[in-house]
């Protein structure tokens, strides 16, 4: 008979210790306190668990749930409720309390790739550009700022060492993080060592690909053996993993120098954390936006070579958007997650912030793969030509959303541009459902990410304590419906299968990169994006990712501030390899590659 049926917290109260010792002086053993043999678990049958409740405590919780019972219905559910409930709560409340390790991930696991659908796409290939990188600039500062594709000819061929290079970076993150608050760790012994045995190797004749002997930076989720990673949260701040996460082992086996550990809204929220907020380097009266706040200032700035960021709701696409960087955010399950911070299971995905589309690629290219930590992680294909022109792509977009904010004459002017790419606009349309309840999945997640960092208190470290912020987010989580996660889940299935539709008519979809229904949509099913700065537009308040405070209003301008703006790609499941391709077309187009921040 099963324990957590009818004998719930059988054997551990002193009262039924008791209970059970008086019948057993005039029963047998096997039989005592026994149901009659075949007779089947009920429920309701357990001890009574926990406080007593009542119709009023009913009463009031049916206003969080937004279900009414009837006077009858209440006093039933009162009556039963510590026994019929009762063994839901003894993972958490004991007698055999289970913490489940952070290691340990969900039994149910969200795989994007509908039954009966194929993953694109259907070969393995990586052709990159053939532009000359041309000569080394004299000026340190347009190193720099140089993207990807040209730091990693340079320094193939030896016109710059890695060690010059990593010098140029420390140098620069030393001098600007003050302004930027974007470095948690500088790791400047070890960045030193990688760039000298780089240096080695090249001039021995073992060159590892593009990325042997280039700086990045790592958002400080993603564990470095021996540096601290701190999640950007107070009660994590002194916290030191002793293995790389499976991407920083990666890049560490291509050969990329890791010149920092770069700053996160607290665990993954917006650009708060505590060392202060990350400001963006192109209007220093606003946050970078997060939670990828360290990676998109710092590669904006021409701090790091290229940066690796993450997302689960935006946190990659927002701050590439306000710092001008181009964000990439992965199919889901394309890159192992194995050794980074979960906010949530089947959301989080990592990606590359860089300067430029075919940067993004390269780094991709690198950091793809399974790994056993991760359950979600799966072997994929990469199909990438950088010389291949977008021509024929067939671009989707929806006409509503261009029309209105937070869509800008950016946008628009991208949109009114893809005909002269070779692309085709397609106008789209997805049904008009309630896409914020997804958002349940993220909060009952998190919240169960980090209940024991709930229970016990630690979230009252965290700077930030506002409604908004994780520390009420996942107390309120505590009341979520079970029953609306697992229809809220439902609804994501619905969701997928809409967004497999719109990919039967389009190759790419183009769409403003902050709709909140399209960050909530394709976080959800998995679709990758790639977010790409395309313009500029003026602003005459500093922008910010928390609510509005009255009591604390933010900057104003006169006259109103330029700031880059981005547009972003969404593409099919692990087919970035053609939402590159439309991406460089428009990067060409828009030529912003050599647009930077003044005072870096």
């Amino acid at each position: 008979m099963p324990k957590s049926r009818r004998q719930f917290l059988s054997g551990t109260s002193a009262a039924l210790l008791a209970a059970t010792a008086a019948c057993r002086k005039s029963a047998p053993e096997s039989t005592a306190g026994a149901p009659p043999a075949g007779m089947p678990p009920a429920f309701g049958t357990a001890p009574d668990f926990g406080p007593p409740v009542s119709t009023a405590t009913f009463a009031e919780a049916e206003k969080l749930v937004q279900f009414e019972l009837t006077p009858a219905e209440r006093e039933t559910a009162a009556g039963n409720w510590r026994r019929s409930l009762a063994p839901v709560y003894e993972r958490r409340k004991g007698p055999r309390k289970f913490a489940p390790p952070p290691s340990l991930a969900p039994a149910t696991r969200w795989d994007p790739v509908l039954h009966g659908e194929t993953a694109a796409p259907a070969r393995d290939r990586f052709v990159r550009g053939t532009a000359a990188p041309g000569a080394l600039p004299a000026s340190e500062q347009e190193i720099a700022f140089a993207p990807l594709t040209r730091l990693a000819r340079w320094v193939e061929t030896r016109q710059i060492t890695s060690e010059r290079l990593t010098r140029i970076y420390l140098d620069r993150l030393e001098r600007f993080d003050p302004k930027l608050r974007c470095v948690i760790t500088l790791t400047r012994d070890l960045a030193l060592q990688q760039a000298r045995q780089a240096d080695l190797e090249i001039a021995a004749g073992r060159y590892r690909g593009p990325l042997h002997g280039i700086p990045w930076g790592g958002k400080d989720l993603l564990d470095t053996a021996g540096i601290p990673t701190t999640y950007g949260a107070e009660p994590y701040r002194n916290r030191i993993p002793q293995q790389d996460a499976a991407v920083v082992k990666r890049l560490h086996d291509a050969g990329a120098v890791l010149v920092a550990k770069l700053s996160l809204g607290a665990l993954a929220l917006n650009d708060v954390w505590f060392g202060g907020q990350t400001m963006n380097p192109w209007l220093l009266e606003e946050g970078a936006s997060g939670s990828s706040a360290g990676p998109g200032a710092a590669t904006a700035a021409g701090l790091v070579g290229f940066s690796i960021g993450s997302e689960t709701g935006g946190s990659i696409v927002s701050p590439s958007m306000r710092c001008g960087v181009t964000g990439l955010r992965p199919t889901y399950g394309r890159v192992a997650r194995t050794g980074a911070m979960t906010l949530c299971w089947s959301l989080d995905k990592l990606g590359p912030m860089t300067r430029g589309v075919e940067d993004a690629m390269l780094v991709l290219r690198a950091i793809s793969g399974p790994d056993p930590g991760d359950v979600a992680s799966v072997p994929s294909r990469l199909d990438f030509d950088a010389t291949a022109p977008a021509a024929g792509l067939r671009a989707g977009y929806f006409p509503k959303w261009m029309k209105e904010a937070p869509a800008t004459d950016v946008d628009r002017a991208v949109l009114d541009g893809i005909g002269k790419l070779g692309m085709t606009p397609v106008e789209v349309a997805l049904p008009d459902w309630p896409y914020a309840s997804l958002a349940l999945i993220l909060f009952a997640e998190a919240a169960a990410a980090f209940e024991e960092l709930t229970l016990s208190g630690g979230l009252n470290q965290l700077k930030m304590q506002v409604p908004d912020a994780w520390p009420n987010l996942f107390r309120q989580a505590r009341f979520l419906s079970a029953v609306d996660f697992v229809q809220a889940d439902r609804l994501r299935r619905a969701v997928a299968q809409e967004m497999a539709r719109i990919f039967q008519q389009v190759d790419v979809l183009l769409v403003p990169s902050l709709r909140d229904e399209i960050l909530g949509i394709t976080n959800a099913t998995g679709h990758p994006s790639l977010t790409i700065p395309a313009g500029f537009v003026e602003v005459s308040e500093a922008r910010s990712d928390w609510a509005p405070d009255p009591a604390h209003p933010l900057p104003r301008f006169s006259p109103p501030r330029r700031v880059p703006h981005g547009v972003t790609l969404i593409g099919r499941l692990f087919d970035e390899g053609t939402l590159a391709r439309a991406g460089l077309a428009i990067e060409r187009a828009r030529n912003m590659q050599a647009e930077h921040p003044s005072g870096f």
